[in-house]
């Protein structure tokens, strides 16, 4: 008995090499994910029936008189010989996976084989397999919750088929006189390599199981990763822009046999095999892509006949089809080719519904972003374009004026008017503008305040000779020497005086607007320019507003500081980066 127990865990080593090339198969991992058809059933029965024949095979052969022979089983054996096969292993295992059918189909197989062999108890072995299989399979059906038996329940199970094995040879060869001493020999031997072999499968499994799950982790960060590298692609414009700037991230970072992008009418870019025949423009026809489009989630296409491609011989023949949802429609469609169904795992589908999923909250983000800052922009524009009537008035009140008192004045103070309502008017074309011209507009703005508050009010402007390429959000200056014209000086009835001065740092550029008028209430130190107050507070919607675009067009670092001055009133200032080659530029 321990020669012959030794010999089976031996040819069991054979086995579980067989095993273990299963294991690898993609067809085998579909196995695992419980996802049957007709065709793959019929695949998996013969495969499971062939891993049965194999375990016959590397079986032994035990003559009348309990002499083994340790040759493999390749032909029909004498009438005085008993096959013991092992091909309960690859039965149970079948009906575990793939239920009763699954496990009767393969058990067919085995059993038809032993049969074939003939021998002493070959009605017997020919009945256990398929009996075997159909119980494994009505078996699993109580562990349904899991995805694979645990080695242990798998030992457990394996103990059952051989005592039934020897059960029926007792019982089909109760007249044979040496049945009673073959079963006490081989009885024991089978029952232990049988369930360890089993559960060592199951155990295998297991550890294909987690590969699986670390590979779908993998795929999951790798989709997450995909998703952020295209975020420069979805922030394009021009949708076929988009679409090759996805196309090339996706075919290069996935081992893809092609891959394209279409919108709701035609394919925008196809790369890789078949892009001699899948042209761009082409119509969309595929019954998956149709479905994606109609049901909004992720499709699939195993069959050649479904992609509808008009050449016969194309390499593709299963894809796919990841619709990418911006404002719950379906704006881009992704499709994912390979040239076997069999190419489809878990892997690629958690990959494809990752990357649908991410890239479809990266496009709403980007929309949501791209909507507010065009709102934002309209906004900002539309309150720099505005020229405060009172101002207006004023001025043009100023200027009736001086014709009759200074003419020379009356005109100098025209044209800096219509310099300054120009520049105003031209703002809602241009984020920012050459600092330069900011200052032209703020002299000009000087120039009719000083006249106007002649001898009440004196306003010094400092800055470099230099100040070209460097650009400014426009109406930035001007604001902040009203506000303190309004509000810092509104009690300060003579000897008002407000200092503006522009001043190089090493890289940048340091702006100021200081008066000696009343400063700032405490309490609004903290909260002014990061959120819009009352008119009456200080100015506060202005100083917001300058702030934002400040913020918004240059960065943090460009924000708006303000505090007290010891001697009385308060300064504004800002920094901007003295090389800032940034687009818009006033003309």
């Amino acid at each position: 008995m321990l020669n012959l127990t030794i010999t089976l865990f031996e040819r069991l080593g054979i086995l579980l090499i067989i095993a273990f090339v299963m294991t690898r198969t993609p067809g085998f991992k579909s196995l695992l994910y419980r996802k049957y058809s007709l065709s793959m059933s019929l695949v998996h029965t013969l495969v499971f029936g062939i891993f049965g024949i194999a375990s016959t095979m590397v079986g032994i052969v035990i003559q009348e008189n309990v002499k083994i022979s340790h040759s493999l089983i390749l032909f029909p054996v004498g009438d005085d010989y008993l096959v013991v096969s092992m091909s309960l292993v690859a039965i149970v295992i079948a009906g575990l996976l793939g239920g009763p059918l699954l496990g009767f189909g393969a058990g067919v197989i085995a059993g038809v084989h032993l049969l074939f062999l003939g021998g002493i108890g070959a009605e017997a072995n020919a009945l256990i397999n398929p009996l075997t299989g159909l119980l494994a399979g009505l078996t699993a059906r109580f562990f349904s919750n899991e995805r694979v038996i645990s080695p242990f329940k798998a030992l457990f199970i394996g103990v059952f088929p051989p005592i039934l094995h020897m059960q029926f040879l007792l019982i089909f060869y109760l007249d044979h006189i040496s049945m009673i001493e073959i079963v006490n020999t081989i009885g024991l031997p089978l029952i232990l390599t049988n369930s360890t072999a089993i559960a060592i499968f199951t155990a295998m499994i297991g550890i294909v199981l987690r590969e699986q799950e670390n590979e779908a982790a993998l795929a999951s960060r790798q989709a997450l990763t995909i998703a952020k590298e295209a975020i420069p692609f979805l922030k394009n414009d021009s949708e076929l822009d988009v679409a090759k700037g996805l196309a090339n991230l996706l075919f290069d970072r996935l081992k893809l046999a092609a891959v394209s992008v279409a919108n709701q009418r035609t394919v925008l870019v196809h790369k890789g095999i078949g892009e001699d025949h899948h042209q761009n423009g082409d119509k969309i026809n595929s019954i998956g892509a149709i479905r994606a489009f109609e049901t909004k989630n992720l499709q699939i296409s195993y069959e050649k006949s479904e992609l509808k491609c008009i050449e016969k011989n194309c390499l593709l023949e299963a894809a796919i089809f990841i619709p990418i949802i911006e404002d719950n429609q379906v704006t881009y469609l992704i499709t994912f080719y390979f040239r076997k169904a069999e190419h489809i795992s878990q892997v690629e589908l958690t990959m494809a519904q990752g990357i649908g999923q991410f890239l479809s909250d990266q496009l709403n983000m980007v929309s949501t972003e791209k909507l507010k800052a065009n709102i934002r922009d309209a906004e900002l524009r539309n309150l720099q374009a505005q020229i405060n009537p009172h101002f207006l008035f004023n001025t043009l009140q100023l200027i009736a004026g001086l014709f009759r008192e200074n003419p020379t004045n009356a005109r100098h103070i025209t044209l800096q008017l219509a310099s300054f309502m120009r520049f105003n008017l031209r703002l809602v074309s241009k984020s920012v503008v050459e600092l330069e011209k900011e200052c032209e507009h703020v002299e000009a703005y000087r120039d009719i305040i000083r006249e106007r508050f002649k001898g009440r009010l004196q306003i010094y402007f400092s800055k470099p000779e230099d100040l070209s390429n460097i650009y400014i959000p426009p109406a930035t200056i001007q604001p902040l020497v009203e506000n303190s014209i309004n509000h810092g000086l509104k009690q300060k009835i003579k000897d008002a005086k407000i200092e503006i001065v522009i001043k190089r740092e090493k890289d940048r550029l340091i702006i100021s607007v200081r008066d000696n008028g009343i400063g700032f209430p405490e309490e609004l130190l903290a909260i002014v320019g990061n959120k819009p107050l009352g008119s009456d507070q200080n100015g506060g919607t202005g100083l917001y507003n300058v702030n934002q675009r400040l913020i918004r067009l240059l960065g943090e670092s460009s924000n708006l500081h303000f505090r007290n001055l010891n001697k009385g009133g308060s300064e504004v200032c800002f920094s901007i980066p003295i090389s800032n080659q940034t687009e818009g530029v006033m003309g």
